[in-house]
């Protein structure tokens, strides 16, 4: 029944996907609040929103679930173009409602370099509006100030160039590059 169930939301998920629309727009805007989330990552640590206030900005990059074909090409493009966003002072992270395990694994086969948020009590994702009609999180990515603001909302992502997407996004919004 749940492998049943779990082919059928990868199903939705690549139609949404396939067919270019946006399953839930979030009611979130730019200029508000970002909710603070604590997640376990693929490495095992935990990361909270909150933890890099007047430190540095943050990039949130929901995807609906690990192992299905445009998040495996999301997650590669960022594994494989992270440098790209690592000129920037930010922390990024990939997140999804997925179970721990199952995010380790996908982190696993993709090669992902960068922490993995799981949410398996979908707290965070209720949090960011981004829970859609089959109970996994839309491909949304919210950019977010060093004060804790949203600065930019991107609910038409393309995974293939996600990574190099983040990147020019990261220079129009003014994000502070790295010292080197």
């Amino acid at each position: 029944m749940i492998k049943n169930m779990r082919t059928s939301i990868k199903l939705l998920c690549s139609l949404a996907s396939v067919v270019g629309f946006s399953v839930l727009a979030t009611d979130l805007k730019v200029g508000d609040e970002a909710p603070n989330f604590n997640l376990q990552a693929t490495n095992g640590d935990y990361y909270q929103l909150s933890d890099y206030k007047n430190k540095q900005a943050v990039v949130l990059a929901w995807y609906p679930m690990a192992n299905t074909r445009g998040c495996t090409i999301e997650c590669k493009s960022l594994t494989e173009d992270g440098h790209l966003i690592r000129e920037y002072d930010v922390s990024y992270f990939m997140a999804s409602v997925d179970p721990l395990d199952d995010n380790r694994d996908f982190a696993e086969k993709t090669g992902a370099d960068f922490p993995m948020l799981s949410d398996p009590s979908k707290e965070a994702a209720k949090a960011y509006d981004v829970l859609n009609m089959v109970s996994v999180a839309s491909r949304v990515t919210f950019y977010i100030s060093k004060e804790g603001k949203i600065i930019k909302i991107d609910e038409d992502v393309s995974p293939k160039t996600a990574a190099q997407d983040m990147a020019d996004t990261l220079g129009t919004l003014n994000v502070a590059q790295k010292t080197k």
